[in-house]
């Protein structure tokens, strides 16, 4: 089932309530997804320094996580803890590091995203106790998406949640179900691609990446996605500039956009829409099959 968020605003007057416009339209899809939540915000950033965000293993560690990060790499670096994640900020030659740390410390520590301009926060529970756990209503932003999940074909854990990210500044959110995702994965394994579980999403996240890193646009990548991923899905993609909505031929899976000056919207059911200002002036439409819908910010 699961229930899909997007919001990409057009006025940058709007930036500081993005935190509060999504969390209220992630909150209405609780019933689609009861199982665990999770949101990709696109906020500041700078092209030489990069983003970070990293999830404590064990919760009560988190804390003694960043103290441990911050003096492994001992340079200038900005910490900020929410709940279970960290997000990092270092300079672009700190990366490396950075990354060899995590992977020393796997099994305390995991990597959920990185990129310039992107952070991703994702738990177990109900969409309402994941947007209060990391303050999302605070944050600002230009855009972002979310997902509200019901565990279907795979345990409820929060490496099963979405928006699964596979490439800097890029993630996913999906309702479907993908038949051909362990060939995709074995293939993209082979192209060098690596994926942390084996949900199929995190394989259509993988795919899109793969596209874009041969050169592709994002329009062209999800183009191509109609005739190598089978199955049924609504899928809806943010990258540092943009977002995206495409649904497979057949959409069964429900979906409704909104757009106006100020804004696009994306809701896997219209109440998602019903909470934004001006609502009623927006243009309302249903995406259409084998489509890609794509707006990106000049």
């Amino acid at each position: 089932m699961c229930g899909i968020v997007g919001l990409f605003l057009k006025n940058k007057a709007l930036e500081p309530q993005l935190g509060a416009m999504l969390s209220k339209m992630l909150v209405t899809m609780s019933a689609r997804g009861p199982d665990s939540a999770g949101v990709a915000v696109y906020g500041a950033g700078s092209a030489d320094e990069v983003k970070l965000t990293l999830r404590a293993e064990d919760a009560s560690a988190t804390e003694a996580l960043a103290q441990e990060f911050s003096a492994a790499l001992g340079g200038p670096i900005t910490l900020t803890v929410r709940a279970n994640h960290i997000v990092a900020r270092l300079p672009r030659d700190a990366e490396p590091k950075a990354l060899q740390w995590v992977k020393a410390n796997a099994g305390k520590v995991q990597l959920v995203s990185v990129g310039t301009h992107m952070e991703i926060y994702k738990d177990v529970g109900l969409p309402e106790h994941v947007v209060n756990e990391f303050a999302l209503p605070a944050m600002s932003g230009s855009h972002g998406i979310g997902h509200t999940r019901m565990a279907t074909e795979s345990a409820v854990t929060i490496n099963g949640a979405h928006p699964f990210s596979t490439g800097e500044d890029q993630c996913l959110v999906h309702n479907g179900s993908l038949s051909n995702h362990n060939s995709i994965r074995r293939t993209l394994v082979r192209e060098g691609m690596s994926f942390a579980t084996q949900n199929d999403s995190e394989v259509a996240a993988g795919y899109l990446t793969w596209r874009m890193n041969q050169g592709d646009s994002l329009k062209q990548s999800l183009t191509s996605s109609l005739n190598d991923l089978d199955g049924f899905f609504t899928f809806v993609v943010g990258t540092r500039d943009g977002f995206a909505v495409l649904r497979d031929p057949i959409s069964c899976k429900p979906a409704i956009m909104a757009e106006s000056d100020d804004y696009v919207a994306f809701g896997s059911e219209y109440r998602a829409l019903s909470v934004l200002p001006a609502i009623e002036k927006a243009r309302v439409f249903e995406p259409e099959p084998a489509t890609v819908y794509a707006w990106e910010r000049s």
